[in-house]
C-alpha cells in the first residue's frame, strides 16, 4: 500500500452547486493549514477563505473538515473540501495538489483500499460500499446497507468462533492426549459444528436470490414479429427507447430497459421476433434472442389477439412465463394470461403489478439478505462442506484439524483477513475515482 498524499474529486464531474475534494495521507495536516491558514479542528466544519499557499490568491470560500488518524474513514490524516461546484474553483485546487509534492491523483477505488488495509472496513463492506453506489432501487440499497453495516462480517465471525473453538478442542487433544482432563474432542465437535454447517448451508440456499437482487429481475418480451413487443417496451418504459414499424423483422438486436418497480429492478429486454429469418442480421438477432432465453427470469410471450401459442422449448428454457394477447384495441383477445394494449394502456396496470409480484417472490425485498455474491455463496459453501467431511465419524484427528483449517481459511477470505490479494485489484477497480 503505497504512503503517499492522496487527493480526488469526490462529487460528480460538471458544474454544480457543491463540489467534494478529499485527501487522505501524511501530508494533509501541514497541507490543510496552508491552504485554509489556520490548525483545523478535528471534525469540525470550519467556513474559511481557502488559497493558494503559493502566490496567496484565494480560489474560493467554503467549508473544511479534518479527521485526524483516530477518527478517519481511511485510518489516515484525511479532510474534505466542501467549495463551489464551478468548473474554474475545481480545476484550481486540482491543480495546486497536483502540483504540490508528495501529492497524487487518487486511483479509482484507493480511498476505499485506504480504508480496508487500516482496519476500517472488511472486504464484505467494501462490496456492500460498492452496491450502494450502484444501488437503483430502494431493495438494492437495503441490501446493500446490510452489508455495509457489517451484516455479513458479523455472521462471519460466529461462525468462525465456533470453528476455531472446535480447532482448540482438536489441538488440545493432539498436544495433550496424556493429559487425563482433556476430554475426547468427538463428544463435542457434533454439537458444536453441526449447527454451523446448517447455518451456512441454509445462507448458501438463500443466496441466489440476493446475488439476483444485485442484478435485477430480467423480463424477455419474445413472440412473432409485429407483435407489439417494442410498442409495450415503449409503454413500460414511457419514452421512446425502440423503434417501431409496422415492417416485420424490424428489431434486429436486443435493447434492454432497466425500471424501478416499486423498490424492485426490472430489467425489460425487447427481443426480435422469433421466425425464420431470410435476412443475415435478423437471423443473428434470433440467435441471440433465444440463446438469452435461459437467463430470464420471466418471459413475455406477445401475439395478436393471443393467437400464437408458444412453443414448448421456449418456455422449458426459462424460470416462469405469461402469454400475453396484444393489441386488444383492433382485434378481440382469444385464449391467454392477460390482455394489454399498448396503445390505450388497456391491461398495462396489472401487467405491471403481475411482473412486481413475481419479481418480488423471486429476489425479497433485500433487507434480510447475507450472501450477495457468487464468491460469498462459494465460500461458504467450501467451509460447510469442509465442516461436513470433518465431522464423518472415525477420521484421524490430524486430518480433522486440517478440515477445521480449510473451513477457517474459506471464511476469512469472505471479510478479507486471509489470502484475498487475488480478488483486491478487481473489487477495488468497481469504484469511481475518489471512492
Amino acid at each position: 500500500m503505497s504512503s503517499d498524499t492522496i487527493f480526488a474529486l469526490a462529487s460528480g464531474a460538471g458544474r454544480a452547486a457543491i463540489a467534494v475534494i478529499r485527501l487522505s495521507g501524511p501530508l494533509v495536516s501541514p497541507l490543510v493549514e496552508a491552504v485554509a491558514g489556520l490548525t483545523p479542528t478535528p471534525r469540525f466544519a470550519h467556513y474559511v477563505r481557502l488559497r493558494d499557499p503559493r502566490s496567496g490568491e484565494t480560489i474560493d470560500r467554503g467549508l473544511l473538515l479534518f479527521f485526524p488518524v483516530e477518527s478517519s474513514p481511511t485510518g489516515e490524516d484525511y479532510a474534505e473540501l466542501q467549495i463551489h461546484g464551478g468548473r474554474a474553483v475545481i480545476d484550481g485546487f486540482l491543480t495546486l495538489f497536483s502540483e504540490t509534492p508528495g501529492l497524487r491523483l487518487a486511483e479509482p477505488g484507493e480511498f476505499a483500499r485506504r480504508s480496508f488495509a487500516n482496519g476500517r472496513m472488511d472486504l464484505s463492506q467494501v462490496e456492500g460500499l460498492a452496491d450502494l453506489i450502484d444501488a437503483e432501487t430502494a431493495s438494492q440499497r437495503r441490501q446493500a446497507l446490510q452489508a455495509l453495516g457489517g451484516g455479513l462480517r458479523r455472521r462471519v465471525e460466529g461462525w468462525r468462533e465456533a470453528v476455531i473453538c472446535g480447532a482448540a478442542l482438536v489441538e488440545a487433544e493432539l498436544d495433550f492426549s496424556d493429559e487425563g482432563d482433556v476430554r475426547d474432542p468427538a463428544e463435542q465437535l457434533r454439537p458444536l459444528l453441526e449447527p454451523q454447517a446448517r447455518d451456512m448451508e441454509e445462507m448458501a440456499r438463500q443466496a441466489p436470490a440476493a446475488e439476483r437482487l444485485r442484478d435485477g429481475f430480467l423480463v424477455l418480451l419474445l413472440g412473432p414479429p409485429n407483435s407489439g413487443k417494442s410498442t409495450l417496451l415503449n409503454a413500460l418504459a414511457r419514452r421512446d427507447v425502440a423503434i417501431v414499424s409496422a415492417i416485420p423483422g424490424t428489431t434486429r438486436d436486443m435493447i434492454e430497459v432497466h425500471l424501478d418497480l416499486g423498490g424492485l429492478p426490472v430489467t425489460l429486454v425487447d427481443t426480435a421476433g422469433l421466425r425464420e429469418a431470410e435476412d443475415e442480421i435478423e437471423r443473428l438477432g434470433v440467435a441471440r434472442t433465444r440463446a438469452r432465453i435461459g437467463e430470464a427470469d420471466l418471459l413475455l410471450w406477445l401475439s395478436e389477439g393471443g393467437e400464437t401459442l408458444v412453443g414448448e422449448e421456449i418456455v422449458a428454457g426459462a424460470a416462469d412465463s405469461l402469454r400475453l394477447a396484444t393489441k386488444t384495441d383492433i382485434r378481440a383477445a382469444g385464449a391467454c394470461d392477460l390482455a394489454i394494449s399498448a396503445q390505450t394502456g388497456l391491461g398495462l396496470e396489472a401487467l405491471i403489478a403481475e411482473i412486481r409480484w413475481r419479481a418480488q417472490r423471486r429476489l425479497g425485498d433485500g433487507s434480510s439478505a447475507v450472501l450477495t455474491r457468487e464468491r460469498h455463496r462459494r465460500l461458504v459453501e467450501e467451509a460447510a462442506a469442509a465442516l461436513r467431511v470433518c465431522l464423518e465419524p472415525g477420521k484421524p484427528l490430524e486430518i480433522v484439524a486440517e478440515d477445521l483449517r480449510a473451513a477457517n481459511r474459506a471464511l476469512g477470505r469472505i471479510v478479507g483477513s486471509v489470502d484475498v490479494e487475488d480478488v483486491l485489484d478487481a473489487v477495488f477497480a468497481q469504484f469511481c475515482i475518489g471512492k
